[in-house]
């Protein structure tokens, strides 16, 4: 196992675990059989065992090519369309990955905001090279990514000619309808599915989060075996033999208890888009009916200089679990220097790592020590198969966890609020009738 999971620190009383153990039980039985809210949703739940290997060897082809034909491939989407490609990337190459040559071309990632600078930013970064484009998204209506899929292909056609652009237009979208789906067959690009079975949030692991990343050089059949691996050994039902099921059993013991706030803290930069990741699977996923913990990422030992002060003595109404990897890709180790002017000749001879690891758990013992419980999950290392290994781990606590307090995990209906505003605001045919009330309450807010 190269995820392991450590509660000892949580603060757990000895009769908590067994007073909520039927609730978990009960909701690992019903995610099994499917029989809860949202099953018809559950597509990521086995899907190491039913994916399309078809498309899968598709996917592998279509990134070689861009490969060969590309420096760049720009990946447009929104949510779960971009966190995950670009968590797994960072994860596997680090945040420098684009800048560091290797196998895999650089890939950025648009259509996530509405901000000109940062599209003509990418437009200055590529420069006179040659790119592609995946464009994600179900309908092919969502503003964001329809805004910035309008640039890139009128850069590609302006580059390249309406016929050049074609081949290096990669669409990933509904298997049968929508906009997009209606584009890409009239344009003649080539197409992968947006599962009907899976929600945006759970589709890193299908072609959505698959192309990005192989076309950047991960290994997707490493991925998908970490994956697999961890589908199988979080089938155990008992709570006790279930790191899946102990997480999501101990975060509702926090909730139970007042805690408000989960905040998964790492110690390597490389994690910092996993952290945005897990954002986003956590908020979308619980936080329905005043229901759920609030979920933040925090990087350390960055942020103990800014956030960890109120960590260490704010209001108690949070508690961290801990992402550690055991292993660095590379050993540093601390030089000696004579003069010793910063004081630092102390840990002369001592890598980097095991500093981290040193920081790491005297900050562990301070935030128990301030009343802040810590949940510690330890990975052997950053790679292909770990990341597919930690995604399915996520997934499956969080779907356990969503059954136990009662919400239906795999919906999001408040994401549209801000949209009908936003159309309304901007006189889409359909939203008129809203238009002038909105503008007399923003009007009024002067």
């Amino acid at each position: 196992m190269s995820i392991q999971l450590n509660i000892r620190n949580a603060g757990l009383r000895e009769n908590e675990l067994a007073f909520v153990r039927p609730q978990v039980e009960a909701a690992f039985k019903t995610l099994m059989d499917h029989s809860g809210a949202g099953a018809e949703m559950l597509g990521w739940h086995d899907l190491p065992n039913t994916y399309d290997k078809e498309e899968f060897a598709r996917i592998k082809a279509a990134a070689k090519r861009i490969q060969e034909q590309s420096q760049v491939l720009v990946a447009i989407g929104i949510g779960g369309s971009y966190l995950g490609a670009r968590a797994a990337l960072e994860f596997v190459k680090g945040p420098f990955g684009n800048q560091i040559k290797g196998k895999g071309v650089e890939v950025y990632f648009a259509g996530n905001n509405i901000s000109s600078d940062y599209v003509q930013n990418i437009f200055d970064i590529i420069g006179d090279r040659d790119f592609s484009v995946n464009v994600i998204s179900k309908s092919g209506t969502t503003t964001e990514p329809a805004v910035a899929f309008r640039l890139f292909k009128a850069k590609l056609e302006e580059k390249y000619g309406k016929e050049g652009a074609k081949s290096r237009i990669y669409a990933t979208t509904d298997a049968k309808k929508g906009a997009l789906r209606g584009l890409a067959v009239e344009e003649g690009y080539e197409t992968f599915v947006v599962p009907d079975n899976i929600g945006g949030r759970f589709s890193c692991l299908s072609a959505v989060g698959l192309l990005p990343m192989a076309a950047g050089g991960i290994d997707i059949d490493a991925v998908m075996k970490g994956c697999a691996d961890a589908c199988e050994r979080y089938k155990n039902p008992d709570l006790f033999q279930n790191d899946a099921m102990l997480y999501a059993a101990t975060r509702f013991i926090m909730l139970m208890k007042g805690k408000s706030v989960e905040i998964l803290a790492s110690y390597e930069p490389s994690l910092t888009m996993f952290g945005e990741w897990y954002k986003q699977l956590m908020a979308e996923s619980e936080g329905k009916d005043n229901k759920g913990l609030f979920p933040v990422s925090a990087n350390f030992t960055t942020d103990l200089h800014s956030i960890g002060q109120f960590i260490q003595d704010g209001s108690r109404t949070m508690f961290e679990t801990v992402l550690w990897v055991k292993n660095a890709r590379q050993e540093l180790y601390v030089p000696n220097d004579p003069a010793n002017v910063d004081g630092l000749n102390f840990a002369a001879g001592v890598s980097m790592q095991e500093m981290n690891e040193k920081a790491m758990k005297g900050t562990l013992l301070a935030h128990v020590d301030g009343g802040t419980p810590n949940l510690l999950v330890t990975l052997d290392k950053l790679d292909d198969y770990g990341f597919g290994e930690l995604v399915y781990f996520f997934w499956k606590s969080l779907a356990i966890s969503g059954y136990m307090i009662g919400v239906n995990p795999f919906d999001q209906p408040g994401v549209e609020a801000y949209k009908k505003n936003m159309f309304a605001l901007l006189g889409k045919p359909g939203y008129e009738d809203a238009r002038g009330a909105l503008e007399a309450r923003l009007e009024s807010l002067k």
